[in-house]
């Protein structure tokens, strides 16, 4: 489990999806930072991760992502961390585009595909 604050391979996040069924690699996301912790069998276990290092659970969404796809079916977003009604998101999904869109953005920042 690591934090990427920097560029990220794509062929490294393959590596990390062989260890996951599904072919998935589990990240957090921090909307304010700019950065994500991946590489956990659990969403909570990489949000633990980035409140340690000074995130604010309110700016942590969690997704998955799957190297071996591309497009829109590259980043999914669910977890059950993106549960948060006193924030508006009743679903594991992410309920708000432009959220959605931020996300997004960092994600297509830190991989290099």
């Amino acid at each position: 489990m690591k934090i990427i604050n920097e560029k990220i391979e794509l062929t490294e996040l393959k590596e990390m999806s062989s260890k996951m069924f599904g072919g998935l690699v589990k990240a957090v996301v921090d909307i304010e930072q700019g950065v994500m912790a991946v590489d956990a069998e659990m969403h909570a276990d990489e949000e633990g991760l980035l409140l340690q290092a000074g995130s604010k659970q309110q700016n942590l969404w969690g997704i998955n992502l799957y190297p071996d796809k591309t497009g829109d079916d590259f980043i999914e977003f669910d977890s059950m961390i993106n549960l948060r009604p006193s924030q508006g998101n009743r679903s594991r999904g992410v309920d708000d585009l432009a959220v959605q869109q931020v996300v997004k953005e960092i994600v297509n920042k830190l991989v290099i595909i």
